[in-house]
């Protein structure tokens, strides 16, 4: 269902299936990588927590739907539906779902833990 060149996956058709537990209540899908960037699906359940971490990649997101209490270097933030972030490389995060919510991130350079 997918296409790819070289290492790359170039195309995907959307499924529900594929998806793997990260966390308790976490459930993440790589969608598409190329040499630079990987896009993600990401279900967080009600009450699951991302805790606060950091990483070499530049993180940005979209909230399709749910909310979601993001803390981002000390300062919290509420994201709604259609609101959108960016995490900057070596910044502290961290997320808790206020509800069940759905996102899309995009990770840059590509995370090579989320490589199937």
């Amino acid at each position: 269902m997918h296409q790819t060149t070289q290492e790359f996956k170039l195309f995907t058709k959307s499924s529900k299936q594929g998806y793997q537990e990260k966390l308790i209540g976490v459930m993440l899908k790589t969608l598409v990588y190329g040499e630079k960037t990987l896009m993600a699906s990401i279900n967080l359940a009600k009450g699951a927590t991302i805790p606060q971490h950091q990483h070499i990649h530049e993180q940005s997101g979209f909230l399709i739907s749910g909310s979601l209490n993001f803390i981002i270097d000390g300062d919290h933030f509420i994201a709604e539906p259609g609101d959108s972030w960016t995490i900057p490389a070596d910044i502290p995060h961290g997320v808790q779902a206020i509800d069940d919510s759905s996102i899309i991130e995009v990770f840059s350079p590509v995370r090579e833990d989320y490589l199937p």
